[in-house]
């Protein structure tokens, strides 16, 4: 069953040198990505499986990889890889526990209650790749196919993507302003329009059998009472699988937000390695160029323009985008890649 799944976006920093006392100062060091930590936690799971000589049960979903570490001797590992994890994806310190691990696939339980020794892997972070590295017990690694299931059970390393996702739209909503955005022109006595979403459905590529799930978000862009540019960031939990009809009735654009009769709609993906704190200065550093002239200026091409060339070499992953919704758009809607389908309508929010 296919998940929602695209390329993936590297955030890329840009460090200047500084010359002191005639001589080159070297760069700070740029910290490693998730999927370099969790092939670190990875290793250190697989090592620690061999020395133990641990079977342990593991279903498909995920769990603290501390259930791996059976004589408890991986915890500083486990703390300052889980710190780490924080600080790549831009999310304040010691706000989660994000690491987690799994068993690749639901058809390699048999194999795992059989007796065979697993091996782990972290989830690869390149969709286009067709081969990934796993490690033996004892930490020996082994190259295997991402195209082709293994008989042979394997642990996942990954993270806690929907908390992740929850945490990161925070940032954003701190870096946009959307939590400042006072009622607009649009909203009437006792209560607001809004547009709400009955149906959604998108279409995508078939992921490698060893990633997770991922987590889409969508930013509603427009105008907000004072004039100025923003986004307002919604987080769509349920939408996991492609080409499968979702009815979450949720509302997706609240009017009394905007200054103009008119937002538009981007829908991203997080699949483990968005860095929330980057996107946000991205976003908001965009929207500062934005005047607002006395008419609608659409914002799409300004949403994906803020983010560099080189980040669509891996997440945050673009999947969809509709332009000039209106307090009036009902029925069904195509998204401009043609990969999304949405049916919406005006919802009207009571105030109590």
């Amino acid at each position: 069953m296919g998940k929602l799944r695209h390329g993936v976006v590297a955030v890329v920093v840009l460090a200047s040198g500084v010359v002191a006392a005639g001589a080159a100062q070297a760069a700070p060091a740029r910290p490693d990505g998730v999927g370099r930590i969790t092939d670190r936690v990875a290793h250190a799971l697989a090592v620690e499986l061999g020395e133990s000589g641990a079977r342990p049960a593991l279903g498909t979903a995920p769990a603290d990889p501390r259930v791996l570490d059976r004589r408890g001797r991986l915890a500083p590992t486990l703390a300052a890889a889980n710190a780490d994890v924080l600080t790549a994806k831009g999310l304040p310190a010691g706000s989660a526990d994000l690491l987690r691990v799994r068993l690749g696939d639901a058809g390699m339980a048999v194999a795992l209650r059989d007796g065979v020794a697993p091996l782990v892997a972290a989830a690869p972070n390149d969709d286009e790749a067709t081969r990934f590295t796993a490690y033996e017990p004892g930490g020996r690694a082994v190259t295997l196919s991402t195209v082709e299931v293994p008989s042979r059970p394997v642990f996942v390393v990954d993270i806690d993507v929907p908390t992740a996702t929850r945490l990161g739209l925070d940032v954003l909503r701190r870096a946009t302003g959307t939590r400042s955005i006072q009622s607009g022109p649009i909203k009437a006595a006792g209560g607001y329009w809004a547009t709400q979403v009955t149906r959604v459905r998108v279409g995508d590529n078939q992921e490698p059998w060893p990633k997770g799930s991922s987590e889409i978000f969508t930013l509603a862009g427009g105008f907000g009472p004072d004039g100025k540019a923003t986004v307002d960031p919604v987080q769509m939990p349920y939408l996991d699988d492609e080409n499968r009809d979702y009815h979450p009735n949720q509302l997706l654009v609240h009017w009394n937000h905007y200054r103009y009769n008119a937002a538009d709609v981007v829908m991203m993906e997080d699949d483990g390695d968005t860095n929330y704190s980057a996107l946000a200065t991205a976003l908001a550093t965009a929207l500062l160029t934005i005047v607002d002239g006395g008419a609608y200026t659409p914002l799409v091409t300004a949403i994906l323009n803020a983010m560099p060339a080189s980040w669509w070499v891996d997440d945050p992953d673009y999947v969809e985008s509709w332009y000039t919704l209106t307090t009036q758009t009902s029925g069904t809607i195509t998204g401009a890649r043609g990969t999304g389908v949405m049916d919406v309508r005006p919802y009207w929010v009571e105030e109590l």
